[in-house]
Formats: C-alpha cells, structure tokens, sequence
C-alpha cells in the first residue's frame, strides 16, 4: 500500500464566497541522466487535479481522483510516466482545485462550516525503476494560475491574461515562483482510486443562438450535465459570463431560480466567467460542471455569438452500457432515454441527485435507482467505493447522514429508513446482479451496527417513523405526503432487515442472520396489528403509496394479497386512474401491478399524457427526469433520477427478464406481460453469464417470442393468463430459440 505522509500546497488561504484564492500551479524539475525502465507517479490530492508530464496533460479523466470527505478519505491515482520522460531535465506539474475540499457554494448543506475545509493540497510520490520517494516541499515551485475562482457548485473564473505559456514544461524560466509551502496531511485515509473517470462523451452543437437581454441565449435542446467549451476571438479584458439553466420563463429568460437551495445563491450558483486575452482564444472550465440545456451568455458580440462559439461537452462517468429497452410505444422508449440520460447526468464518481444546484449523493436517490442503474449501466465500482464513504459517515451508534460525502449535515434531518437503506441495497443488488462476495464482507458490519441503531429508534407502538418519507408526491410541497411516515418507515426498515438477512445467509454469518431476522418479525408483528386493516385488506393511509408499500413489502401475506391488490386497483380508480404516489410508492406500485396482472394499467399510469404521469413530462418538452409533478411554473430540479426504476420496469416486466429472481443464482425467468398497448417489445441484459435479451411481436396467428440467454443460466418462461404455447408439448423451459405463442 502506498502511504502519502508529506503534503503541500500553494499556501493556507483558501477561497472564500466573496474571495477568490487563485488554482495553484506546482512544479517540479527532476534529471534524468537515461531513461528508467519503469517509471510511476502517485498523486495524492484533497481537492481536485490535473497532472502534467514535460507539458503533456495525462490526468485520467475530469474532477480527479474522487469526490470524498477529506477528513475521512483521500484517494489517489497511479501514472505510468515512461513513455512521457526524455533524457535530461523533465517536469512535473500539477494544477489544483478546490473540489471538496472546499465547498463555498455549499453552505446550504454546512460545507461551509466543515472542519476539514483548506486550500487544496497534494502529496506526489515518484517511483524510479522500484525506488520510490515522496518529492520533498522544497522541491516543488508554485504560482498562481489563471483560474483565480473555482466551486464545484457554482462554477469558475478564469483570466486569460494571466496565463502562463510553457509553465510545466522542461526550460521554462521559474524565476520569480515561490516554494511550495509544507501543510500538515489532511485527517483521511489515503485510498488507492478504483474507479472508471469522469470523461467527455459527447461533443453538442447548439440546435439555436437567440439575443437575450444583454446578451445571447444558447439553447442546446437537451438538458444533460458537463461544460462548454468557448471558442472566440476576443478583446483584452472583454469579460465573458455564462449562466447555465435548464428551462425558460414564460417571457423566454433563463430561470435562474430553480437552480437555487438559498435565495442569495441566484446569479452565483451554474456561473462560468472568462476574461480574454485578445485574439483567437479557446477554454474549457477544469474543476466544475454544470446541469444544463440553456446557456445565457453576457459580454459577447454579435459578431462573436456564432454558433460554433460554444460547445456542449457532455460529462459523466464512464459507465459502459449492460441493457436496453425499446418497445412500440414512443413514449415509453422515450423514457427509457430520459432515464438513461439523468442518469449518466447524475454519475460524476458517485451517483448525485441532481447535476446543477447540488451535486449531492442523497443516499435514497441511490437506492432507489439502483436496479435500473445496475440494468442498464455498470456502475459497481462506483458503488463499492462510494460505500467506502458512507461507512466512514456512519456514527458511533450506527446512524447514517442523508448525504455522502458529508461535512455532518444529514443527521438531524434528510435521512431515515427510506434514506439509510442504500447502505443494505447497494451491496444487495450489486451481488444479485453482479455476483462477488467482496461487497457485502466489506459492509456487512456497517449493515450490523445499523441494525443495531434502528433497535434503538422503535417506538412504544413498535414502529419507526424517524425520518423522511414518501418524497414528491404530485401536486404538493415534498414533503407533504399522503402515507404516513410510520408506515414508510416501518416497512422500509422490514426491507432492509430482510435483505440484511439474506446478506448475512450469504456470508454464513448466523448470528447476524438470526438478529435481522428477530429484528424483522418484530416490526412485521407491530406493524400488522397497527398498520393494517386486516378485515379489508387496506393499508394505514388509504392511499397508493400505503397499499402498494404494504403488498411489496410483504404487510400482506401471500394468501391476503390478491384482495389487498383488489383494494388497490379500487383506490387507484378512486384517484380517477392516475399515480398519486411519491417516490417511494413509484418504486413498488407498478411492479405490484406486473405482479399480480395489471400491467397494462401501470403502463398506462406511466405513459398517460395528462398530469400526473411520467408522459405528461413528455407533453411538457421534458428532456430528463424532473425531481416531481408539479403543474405550477417548475422550480424544482429537472434532472433527477430517482423517478427512474421505470426503466427497470420496462426491462423487467414488459420484456420480461427476471434475472437471479429468487437469489439463488444461475436461474433466469423469463415472464413477459403482452400489454394491449404493445406490438412489440425487447429488453435485454449483459449478465455476468453472458448476454440475455428478450424480444416479442404479435403476429397475425399470435406471438412470437424470441429469447437469447446464456446456456449457464437456467429457468422457466412464465406466461401471462390466456397465453399458451403454440406447441402443446414446449415444456416451458427457458432456453435460446424462437417461440410461438397464441391466446386461448
């Protein structure tokens, strides 16, 4: 293990709100007298950097290495530097932001107050041919850079004129650089980064420039998260502002509004400013990004706002694809690629909650994406080490903060049951879907101290109702929701110990196991005789939410369900046939309705043009999730995507792969639902077995069912009622072939 014990840094001013600290520029020359064989570079930094090598920028990908509480974690990065070393003099240069470890634009969230809050720092350690040596502070020559501000949030200063040609490469003239400065190492552990980078990928065009005020107004057409790149050719001093958004006011001006927590925050938060040189001049923003879809810019020209002027640069993680869905219904696919767009939109390292005002990892937004993500995308790493952090958020008594990273804020309030959970679901279904027990050993003692934290919450009624509950239900405040808490709550908490359990099983922990599963029919007994109406089968609360909750996560036994079910379809109808649920009851409600034969309803919930409803998104232009359904002129976040388990939804029960089902591993069922909506459909999954996809069409005789799976995989096809196999001798295995299928 690589330890970093000396660290550095420009000096101990830090920006502030009102004061900008200019990103340092570090160098450091060191000879070479012939080429080493090997040759590896560590950076170990508190903020964020980029790494230069004889002028040459190999940093691995934007925002690195990482985005954590310093005074918990620190990550670095390795570089293999031979290829970039010459004989004689070479350089090493770094340039640092301020990245986490320095929030001014989140003091909403206490970033502000955080203890661990410094100028960024840095710790390089140069391996020659197996002998290794931390570089030493006198060794490293620093000066200001042209970036003279820089936020996470809020966005970046940079002044041209101040540049400095040649700065890292070999030959260029330091006369005049200060030595860097020695600062005591920041309290976290130094952790080696796992994780795939922040890239650009993908390049937009403006699809229009229109003027706007004092300025010009690029509208990108949709709202997606990264930088833009500015190309201009520009005046000495000529100050350039950009204001980034994701939606226009009725009078066609940016609404600044919604991208803010703190009223003072309108104008500061999403800003980029540049000031020219003169002359052909072309930037990029290096320690922010933003959600947007239209950028606002002020100081151009008419002749200087060309469309070619800015560039989308399109940013996330790079996730690679693992499954899809596309069906006959146009609204419908185009949620799936809402879905997928908020939510690479909201991968930047850790899974965020919303790419402009906050850039947060609120953990229920993790957990209650976390199916889809893992359908779709692969972001398991991403999760194991962001777990890293959560278990060093965690208290003594084994609460969990509603944020990660935090600077301790989320305790006394944005967290609970319905938070918490990511810290049981992430490692749960990153091992149903991606198998490898590394991720529940490494959190299964968090998992137990949890438990054990929750035993000390129950009320005398026996149930919890400790924090946030069913967020964002349509047509009112966040959270003023219909279900009560204690029943959120209290069958969150059942999940969780559940799948606690299952975890335990897993490791052959039978200890744990028992405890989980002590503490779990304790809750179920509480909340059975205080939760439910057992004579009519309904829920405590009378609404979706509380009814889908109860039937999900097992309220109801299996012999009660099918009238529990009855009496959801009735309270839907009552609701004139339209979701009323928050983000919690959108999570189990459709699938509750898969299960049990109403599909083709909770499709119908889900693409229907009028409010509310997912399709009514679409109606509204909406080019990504949006955080809740409101009809009033939206200031909420429009890049969420904890509305998004639809996607999982569609792979699972329209397509119909239900992969590891009952946990066992190795067993595939395939259960397609042959919605009248449809004509056809296809889903499909890149397991760790191999590729699984799912396709039907209806055929003038019937329905033709073609599967694909790997031959490692076992399983059954579970047809809906009034389907049948063509073929009255198909024995109804899963296997790789083409099927036919006919109504009865």
């Amino acid at each position: 293990m690589v330890k970093f014990t000396s660290f550095i840094a420009a000096g101990t001013a830090y920006t502030t709100r009102e004061r900008g600290v200019p990103a340092p520029y570090l160098r450091r020359v060191f000879q070479l007298k012939k080429l080493p064989k090997t040759a590896a570079l560590s950076v170990c930094v508190s903020g964020f950097y980029e790494l230069f090598i004889n002028g040459q920028n190999i940093t691995r990908g934007r925002l690195s290495p990482f985005v954590s509480n310093p005074d918990d974690l620190l990550y670095w990065d390795e570089y293999q530097i031979k290829p970039y070393l010459r004989d004689g003099e070479n350089v090493v240069g770094l340039l640092l932001g301020n990245g986490f470890a320095n929030n001014p634009g989140g003091r909403v969230w206490d970033f502000d107050k955080a203890k661990f809050r410094a100028a960024p720092c840095a710790s390089v350690r140069l391996e020659l041919d197996g002998t290794a040596a931390e570089a030493e502070e006198e060794s490293f020559l620093t000066a200001p850079s042209p970036i003279i501000y820089d936020d996470y949030r809020a966005g970046e200063t940079y002044d041209a004129r101040l540049e400095i040609p040649g700065w890292a490469e070999p030959g260029f003239d330091a006369d005049g650089w200060k030595p860097a400065v020695p600062v005591s190492p920041p309290r976290g552990c130094t952790v080696e980064n796992a994780v795939p980078p922040v890239l650009v990928t993908e390049e937009r065009a403006p699809i229009s420039v229109k003027p706007l005020k004092d300025g010009y107004l690029y509208d990108f057409g949709v709202n997606l998260a990264g930088v833009c790149r500015l190309r201009v050719s520009g005046m000495p001093g000529q100050k350039l502002t950009l204001h980034y958004g994701e939606r226009l006011l009725s009078d066609g001006s940016l609404n600044l509004r919604n991208l803010c927590c703190d009223a003072e925050d309108e104008g500061y938060i999403q800003k980029d400013i540049y000031i020219c040189k003169g002359g052909e001049e072309e930037w990029t923003p290096t320690f922010t990004y933003h959600g947007f879809q239209y950028v606002w810019v002020r100081g151009l020209t008419e002749a200087q706002a060309t469309p070619d002027a800015l560039t989308y640069l399109v940013m996330n993680t790079a996730l690679s694809e693992r499954g899809g869905f596309i069906c006959s219904d146009e609204t419908a696919n185009l949620l799936q690629t809402l879905t997928r767009r908020s939510t690479l939109a909201n991968f930047h390292h850790i899974p965020t909650d919303c790419p402009q005002r906050e850039k947060n990892g609120w953990t229920a937004d993790a957990a209650l994406s976390a199916e889809h993500t893992l359908l779709n995308l692969s972001p398991e790493a991403n999760y194991r080490q962001w777990l890293q952090g959560i278990r060093k958020a965690q208290a003594e008594d084994g609460q969990l903060p509603g944020i990660v990273p935090t600077a301790g804020w989320g305790f006394q309030w944005g967290n609970g049951p319905a938070w918490d959970c990511v810290l049981v679901l992430l490692p749960y279904f990153t091992y149903l879907y991606r198998g490898g027990l590394e991720i529940l050993k490494e959190n299964a003692h968090a998992i137990l101290r949890y438990l054990e934290y929750l035993t000390t919450r129950v009320g005398e009624d026996g149930l919890l109702a400790i924090g946030l509950g069913d967020w964002c239900p349509p047509g009112m405040g966040c959270d003023q929701y219909k279900a009560p808490l204690c029943l959120t709550d209290t069958m969150i908490a059942m999940d969780v110990c559940e799948k606690s359990a299952y975890i335990f099983d897993q490791l052959n922990h039978p200890f744990h196991k028992a405890f989980a599963e002590g503490l779990y029919t304790q809750l179920k007994t509480a909340a059975r005789a205080r939760l439910a109406d057992l004579n009519t089968m309904t829920a405590l609360g009378n609404c979706q939410t509380s009814q889908a909750m109860a039937i999900f996560y097992n309220l109801f036994e299996p012999a009660e369900k099918p009238e529990a079910c009855r009496r959801l379809l009735e309270i839907i109808e009552r609701d004139g046939g339209f979701m009323d649920t928050g983000v919690l009851g959108a999570r189990v409600i459709f699938h509750v309705l898969a299960r049990f034969g109403h599909a083709a309803l909770a499709f119908d919930m889900i693409t229907r043009p009028e409010f509310p409803s997912y399709g009514w998104w679409i109606e509204q232009g909406a080019t990504s999730l949006w955080e809740d359904f409101q009809e009033y002129e939206h200031n909420a976040s429009m890049n969420h995507h904890f509305w998004g388990d639809i996607s999982h939804w569609f792979i699972r029960w329209l397509a119909g792969i239900h992969y590891n089902p009952r946990g066992r591993g190795g067993e595939l069922d395939i259960r397609p639902q042959f919605i009248p909506q449809l004509t056809h459909a296809r889903g499909f999954y890149a397991a760790p077995e191999g590729k699984i996809a799912v396709g039907w069409a209806r055929e003038d005789n019937g329905i033709r069912l073609e599967i694909e799976m790997p031959q490692t995989l076992s399983g059954r096809i579970i047809l809906p009622a009034g389907v049948v196999f063509e073929n009255k001798f198909s024995t109804g295995l899963a296997r790789t072939g083409v099927f036919s299928l006919k109504h009865t």
